[in-house]
């Protein structure tokens, strides 16, 4: 295998068509539902899982944009409510997990897992872990709690169509800095397999790449990489539900672990416990089709 930049060009090109069909659509409709405040009609459907999480019940919003929308959405709710280190810490496990459901469900749909699968092991391990933050001893956590740190707030429109314009705008200059981004990993991955040295262990490189993509910059993100990899039948779906379900439990651990920890979170708590349940449930699935190989 010789690197060829034409081939990492035009594989560029398909994910990041990929990347803007995705990502466009779910940004504009994600707002519209904000703007039309659906999001606040439906949340208390999610009272039991604030209760469950040991959060105040004014946490509902908070809990409801972060699965919806992003972790900034969910931060400008939360700030608000004065909540303690171990709150902060709660909250950014479960949600650390499972938030944006609407675009990070699609994506791995499109890497052949299932919405129903990403969408019950997202939620059902971060109300695991979640509950598990909320009964470790309140020692572990600091008694401070930052209420005067600038945030990214709601920005008000007063018409529908002020709001497309934003989320056209917005959802297009987040696809091409993913897109930029996205391109710059292709070259350098295809660039880095090409290397003689490395090509018999090309499907290690693969996988552990991969991974390395979406552990620290998302899945969003890592999403290029993933698909690209997938469409070449690089990684199969035994690889792809491995790393898929590592991902899924832990992903951006640098970029949302911080934005909580500026609150008081502990960032240990938060990221020993995403690592360790990620390992744990990716091996599951692991041995889950060694068996299904037998």
């Amino acid at each position: 295998m010789t690197f060829s930049p034409k081939k990492s060009f035009q594989t560029a090109i398909r994910s990041s068509w990929t990347i803007l069909k995705l990502i466009v659509p779910i940004y504009i409709l994600a707002d519209v539902l904000f703007y039309y405040d659906v999001l606040k009609h439906i949340s208390f459907i999610f009272k039991p899982i604030v209760s469950l999480l040991g959060l105040p019940q004014e946490a509902v919003l908070s809990i409801v944009s972060g699965l919806f929308l992003n972790l900034y959405a969910a931060i400008a709710f939360a700030a608000p409510l004065g909540l303690g280190a171990k709150e902060w810490t709660i909250l950014a496990v479960f949600l650390g997990i499972a938030h944006a459901l609407l675009v990070e469900t699609e994506i791995m749909k499109k890497l052949g897992i299932s919405r129903s699968f990403s969408i019950v092991l997202r939620l059902s391990v971060g109300l695991f872990v979640g509950y598990l933050t909320s009964i470790l001893p309140d020692t572990w956590f600091a008694n401070q709690n930052l209420k005067d740190i600038p945030l990214p707030m709601k920005e008000e429109f007063h018409s529908i169509f002020a709001v497309l314009k934003n989320s056209l705008y917005a959802s297009l200059s987040l696809s091409l800095q993913i897109i930029a981004l996205v391109t710059t990993l292709i070259f350098f991955l295809d660039f880095i397999k090409s290397r003689p040295f490395i090509q018999h262990y090309s499907q290690k490189v693969n996988s552990g790449f991969s991974i390395a993509v979406g552990v620290v910059l998302g899945i969003t993100y890592g999403a290029g990489i993933l698909i690209s990899e997938y469409e070449k039948g690089l990684l199969g779906k035994k690889e792809i539900f491995f790393i898929g379900t590592y991902l899924m439990i832990c992903h951006a651990i640098i970029e949302d672990t911080l934005l909580f920890v500026i609150f008081g979170a502990n960032p240990w708590v938060i990221v020993t416990l995403r690592v360790i349940f990620a390992t744990l449930f990716a091996f599951i699935v692991a041995q889950y089709f060694k068996k299904k190989a037998i």
